[in-house]
């Protein structure tokens, strides 16, 4: 008998040993297969969710080395135009000496004159028509009187500036060709009476309450012949203060290309701070998607953890010990019942030992995989 339950003991242990290692193989298997299934799923879900990521960078890129290349050309652009000015200043200060005789006889050619040469100076200042500045526009004041402005100038967030061409030319030019020291002094009288009363009629326009338009509150008044504005202002030193107490700016051709290049380079700074305002929205949406990938790679983590845990755990209540599902069969079968098929010996005899008869678990302990549930 002792024998005999040795035998059987020793048959039992290697049956179970027997067992655990068919299952342990076909553990493995089928974690084989499945891991290989999500590895090629997992693989082209990282591929959807890489492949916006690597646009995202190439555009991140492309953007910087844009803006980059902008800031230097600008530069460059800007000590060019600096050279183009100052050369286009004395082509005009020539032009429009050779140009008095011409213009003396007509008020009306005077101011076409003097608009040309505004809006010659705009664009030599970079500034191109129908964007940064409009001309010869018309508004209809509340009183229902007109007013036409001669340039209006567009500046960043909405704003405007009015630009006005005034050209006082028949007295400095008395002035210029007297000899006597009288008629010399009554020239410079009349003069200087004909840029009060320009500057008193633009004041008196008040195109800051004009409708449609958002301007600051000043108005330029442009003089075209810079002799006659250097005459203006060395004979009488408090005309620009006076012109400024009434809320318009007296400026020259060289004054203005100093105001005009201000503005251009204003807009220049306008679209930089947008190009950068586009670089931060696509990083951060770059940051976004980033964090929605490490997200969902965690779950990834969890959900395998879960799937190993929950595959083990059926296997349990499958085969092992009393009260497992092969073991309940086996019974229904020693009642009676015939059936066409027969369940792997190995698997019952699995099932007729006890819990406490196993000393070695069937499946090795999961490996840590380095995802922390509670992340």
């Amino acid at each position: 008998m002792q024998t005999t339950a040795n035998e059987k003991l020793e048959f039992m242990t290697s049956a179970r040993k027997e067992l655990s290692n068919q299952f342990k193989a076909l553990a493995s298997d089928i974690l084989d297969e499945k891991s290989k299934r999500f590895t090629e799923q997992n693989q082209e879900n990282i591929g959807n969710l890489l492949n916006p990521l690597k646009e995202k960078f190439g555009e991140f890129q492309e953007k910087v080395a844009s803006l980059e290349k902008d800031g230097i050309k600008g530069r460059t652009e800007l000590r060019e135009q600096i050279n183009n000015l100052t050369t286009l200043n004395e082509r005009l200060s020539q032009e429009a000496n050779n140009l008095v005789q011409a213009l003396k006889g007509s008020s009306k050619t005077q101011g076409d004159w003097g608009e040309l040469l505004l809006e010659q100076l705009l664009e030599a200042a970079g500034l191109h028509k129908g964007q940064e500045y409009r001309v010869q526009e018309s508004f209809t004041r509340e009183n229902q009187t007109r007013a036409r402005v001669d340039v209006i100038l567009h500046l960043p967030e909405g704003r405007h500036l009015i630009i006005d061409s005034k050209v006082s030319l028949n007295d400095y030019d008395d002035y210029c060709r007297s000899e006597e020291e009288a008629a010399r002094e009554s020239a410079l009288k009349r003069h200087l009476a004909s840029m009060r009363s320009h500057i008193k009629e633009l004041s008196q326009r008040e195109y800051q309450t004009l409708y449609g338009l958002n301007s600051i509150d000043f108005v330029i008044m442009f003089v075209p012949i810079e002799p006659a504005f250097m005459l203006a202002m060395a004979s009488e030193g408090k005309l620009w203060q006076e012109g400024w107490d009434k809320n318009v700016l007296l400026v020259s051709r060289t004054t203005l290309l100093f105001v005009l290049r201000t503005v251009a380079h204003l807009w220049r700074q306008e679209q930089q701070t947008r190009n950068v305002q586009e670089i931060v929205r696509r990083g951060g949406e770059l940051y976004e998607k980033l964090v929605a990938f490490i997200a969902d790679l965690s779950n990834v983590g969890k959900k395998l953890d879960a799937a190993r845990e929950s595959y083990e755990e059926a296997f349990k209540k499958l085969h092992t010990g009393r009260g497992s599902v092969i073991w309940r069969a086996e019974k229904l079968r020693d009642l009676g019942i015939r059936p066409a098929k027969s369940i792997p010996t190995t698997l019952v005899e699995a099932a007729l030992v006890t819990p406490e008869e196993l000393t070695a678990p069937l499946f090795d302990e999961p490996e840590d995989n380095g995802i922390d549930d509670a992340e």
